[in-house]
């Protein structure tokens, strides 16, 4: 479980069919062999250390989901997994990508950034206004989007956009997309009908069942 909270920059130093290897050394004593690691938002395992990089393996799966097989792509957003204790600034980001968008606007709004996406439909249905979005593994919150969520824009202040990649990003780039896992959790919850209105229902309010609680 990650934050969406991006402790550094990486450099893809090489990449082949099935691993990455990964340049940072801000970051490599802080990992052991075994870590996860969210990699531009995608969750890897870390099965060997030297003194500036790690490597991590990469499935097939994982190279048909995201866009770290692209050979374009240079510089990736890491963040280590959570700890016992740790504070969670951002919001809980599982490192499974549910899908990719792509940033077609970029305004510099006072101090700030205001970048727009779109999302395919799979993710788009878990975006809501002043919601949480995983967007290469950063934490941000929705400042607008259009009623079926494919079209959002997400205000951007200047420490995130100079520590992260968004600052290399290109019109029409894509990016990984993760929504909020308590969305999920809830449209689960409603298809299955498990959360029934019947379930749901509170006892009616009587003299007799205040009296019986205690009032």
């Amino acid at each position: 479980m990650f934050t969406g909270l991006i402790q550094t920059i990486g450099t893809i130093e090489q990449r082949d069919r099935d691993r990455l290897v990964i340049y940072c050394p801000d970051l490599i004593s802080k990992i052991a062999i075994g870590d996860s690691i969210a990699v531009n938002g995608v969750c890897l395992t870390a099965t060997h250390i030297s003194d500036t990089n790690f490597v991590a393996d990469v499935s097939p799966e994982t190279l048909g989901r995201t866009n770290l097989g692209d050979r374009k792509l240079k510089y990736v957003n890491l963040e280590m997994a959570l700890a016992v204790g740790d504070r969670i600034g951002g919001h809980f980001v599982s490192g499974h990508i549910d899908g990719m968008g792509k940033l077609c606007d970029r305004a510099l709004v006072g101090n700030s950034w205001e970048l727009s996406f779109e999302a395919i439909p799979e993710v788009a249905r878990y975006i809501i206004f002043k919601g949480s979005i995983a967007i290469n593994g950063i934490s941000l919150t929705v400042s607008y989007c259009n009623d079926s969520g494919t079209n959002f824009r997400v205000a951007v202040i200047p420490h995130t956009y100079e520590s992260t990649t968004l600052k290399y990003l290109d019109l029409d780039s894509s990016v990984h997309l993760e929504g909020d896992v308590l969305g999920k959790y809830v449209e689960k919850f409603l298809r299955s009908g498990h959360l029934a209105p019947s379930s749901l229902a509170h006892p009616e309010i009587t003299s007799e069942f205040l009296a019986e609680h205690g009032w």
